[in-house]
């Protein structure tokens, strides 16, 4: 969380978006005066990059943090002074989880500094999620009589338990990448220095890897979240069938027949 007597106000925009040539979007949190504090204003943006990501065909998709950290959570300057006020707050983080998930490519947080209240909120909605060594995760909301939203309540305690979930939410202790790490709540952790060279490795890595298999691998662990057995299983196969009648498909297999014949 972050609050100033003197709240400075956005020179730039609050979200820089743009795609290079492979089709990977970068979109980059733009309020490092304000570590990236979360304004109504950033949340719009960050929704709107992401459907821009989706409308261009991203293949992959980096989220990241201008500055000395990724997100420092709330900005307090703006709190909702109603309650339609804070339902639209709300819903506008919410916005960006569901803008998140449904993304047809894979996300990848990139997260240095803090990484704190929505802003781990952020992190969590990404399908992976690389760290330097001196990212600090945790969610301060209760301490500061607020109250987590874009569903952490449902995507924490899937990862990390029920109990320490709970710890989490309710003492706001903070974690480093390790620690993260150590929960299943961060894949990679970086040396500082080396982040953007191991972020663009593992874009390498997804934009090698099948466009049409990849986005169907994210769809499918996605709906298990939600989905019973049954269901999942009618996914799994549909899913197959897609895949399997795909040029890409086609390709790989020739190219398996042939490396067993060298």
């Amino acid at each position: 969380m972050t609050r100033n007597d003197t709240p400075a106000s956005d020179l730039d925009a609050p979200v820089d978006y743009r795609i290079d040539a492979d089709q990977t979007a970068w979109i980059t949190l733009n309020r490092p005066h304000r570590h990236n504090a979360i304004t109504s204003d950033l949340t719009a943006a960050l929704t709107t990059g992401l459907r821009q990501a989706g409308t261009d065909q991203a293949r992959v998709t980096v989220l990241q943090g201008a500055g000395r950290a990724f997100c420092a959570g709330h900005d307090l300057v703006e709190e909702p002074q109603s309650d339609a006020a804070s339902r639209r707050w709300a819903q506008g983080l919410q916005d960006v989880t569901r803008a998140m998930r449904q993304l047809p490519c894979p996300v990848i947080a990139a997260v240095h500094g803090y990484v704190l209240g929505g802003g781990f909120e952020f992190a969590l909605s990404a399908d992976l999620v690389i760290a330097a060594r001196t990212a600090t995760f945790g969610f301060p909301e209760v301490g500061v009589g607020l109250s987590v939203t874009g569903g952490v309540t449902m995507l924490l305690p899937r990862l990390v338990g029920p109990l320490r979930a709970k710890q989490m939410l309710l003492l706001g202790e903070h974690l480093d990448a390790t620690q993260a790490a150590g929960l299943g709540l961060v894949n990679w952790v970086s040396e500082n220095d080396d982040l953007p060279a191991r972020v663009k490795n593992l874009v390498k890595q997804l934009l090698d890897k099948p466009a049409l298999s990849t986005k169907l691998a994210k769809r499918a662990l996605d709906a298990g979240l939600e989905n019973g057995l049954e269901p999942q299983l009618e996914l799994e196969v549909g899913h197959l069938i897609t895949a399997s009648a795909s040029p890409e498909a086609a390709a790989g297999r020739q190219a398996f027949r042939a490396s067993k014949t060298r």
